[in-house]
């Protein structure tokens, strides 16, 4: 074997696998066509914000300003208003699932509004999924202040010490903008290790690695070989992926294209690199497959940041994630979309996916070695 790199070698394998490639126009959809499916689809289903929260409301009072209290519910884009009758009861509509809520509005309601008294509603949330519930309970805040501006005049909303809030990078508080640049990391990343775990399990299944291997060609020339074919066809699925992110969802980009793009191929590079390690490793599409999801969709999807923040982690947990190229992308690409964040405030994940992107490779040249010899 010549220990020397050959660029023309590896070009070589490269064609052949982009001939490969041209023969299996699945292959041409799964990198290309269906990040972007995926991203659309995903980012419309996935929504943050909770709407049309059923709420069973049991007036015992039933005058004019007990209905008008019902009405700051009803009319916004939070709550589906839900009265009973007195022979409802709201705790057993919690219980039946026919209500995610319930309020209580007393007897003598109207009489306090009226005397500009001191009045009290009840509220009752379902507190089975804690996360709902804290936002319910900020929905029913937000209509509380409304009401008691209605009922008693704008001062009576106003504490003596006002704290206004002010949001930065997502004014209107988005759940879109939140959701696709960290969605097309999860996706971008799995359909790479995808795309390299089968492509090069199927080879040994088929006996063609092992004729690769008797020839004189370097590992690494195998590795940029294979990879290189790939790398265009998945930022080729990035651009599109990007362009559904300005267009249908109107997410704004606020940072530096460049720092972006070079991001992504680090990424790119990293995922594929992971994919055909694990192909390395199994040699068999079954196993290759099961392991790409397992390690390519579950960690990036938990630990990267997507849904649960890094910093609320266990310690443990926390470096854990720093073994995962999609936790240092998903930094960049929120960073860059959202909040235009200078290249050198994101050193540490840039320097961390080079880092992580220069190992898989390696790794995965050492284990095409260790088969050589």
């Amino acid at each position: 074997m010549n220990g020397m790199f050959s660029a023309k070698r590896a070009l070589s394998i490269a064609k052949k696998e982009f001939k490969h490639i041209l023969r299996d126009p699945f292959t041409l959809a799964l990198a290309v066509l269906l990040p972007l499916i995926l991203v659309v689809f995903f980012g419309f289903i996935i929504d943050f914000n909770y709407r049309n929260i059923s709420i069973a409301v049991m007036d015992y009072d039933k005058t004019p300003a007990s209905r008008r209290l019902q009405r700051y519910f009803s009319a916004s884009d939070y709550f589906n208003v839900k009265p009973l009758n007195a022979r409802q009861d709201v705790v057993s509509e919690l219980n039946n699932d026919r209500a995610y809520s319930g309020m209580i509005i007393n007897s003598g309601f109207g009489k306090d509004v009226a005397a500009g008294r001191k009045t009290r509603v009840q509220l009752i949330l379902d507190g089975s999924d804690n996360s709902k519930t804290g936002v319910v309970a900020s929905y029913a805040s937000g209509l509380q202040v409304s009401a008691l501006a209605g009922f008693y005049g704008p001062r009576s909303a106003k504490p003596p010490v006002e704290l206004q809030t002010r949001y930065l990078f997502n004014p209107e508080l988005n759940s879109s903008w939140f959701v696709v640049p960290g969605l097309a990391v999860i996706i971008l990343g799995l359909l790479c290790t995808l795309l390299t775990a089968l492509t090069v399990a199927r080879e040994w299944e088929n006996g063609s690695m092992e004729l690769l291997l008797s020839t004189p060609v370097h590992p690494l020339e195998i590795v940029a070989g294979k990879l290189a074919p790939y790398m265009l066809l998945a930022t080729g699925g990035a651009v599109f992926v990007t362009l559904a992110a300005r267009l249908v969802f109107f997410v704004p980009f606020a940072g530096n294209i460049f720092v972006y793009s070079a991001g992504a191929v680090v990424f790119i590079c990293a995922s594929l690199a992971q994919g055909l390690f694990i192909s390395i490793a199994t040699r068999q599409q079954q196993l290759a497959m099961q392991l790409s999801i397992v390690s390519g969709l579950l960690p990036p999807l938990l630990l990267s940041g997507f849904i649960f923040p890094v910093e609320s982690m266990p310690v443990f947990f926390q470096y854990f994630t720093g073994i995962l190229p999609a936790r240092w992308f998903m930094e960049i690409s929120r960073a860059e979309y959202m909040r235009g964040t200078d290249l050198a405030d994101l050193l540490l994940p840039c320097g961390m996916l080079v880092f992580l992107a220069v190992f898989l490779v390696l790794r995965s040249t050492a284990s095409f070695k260790t088969d050589l010899e």
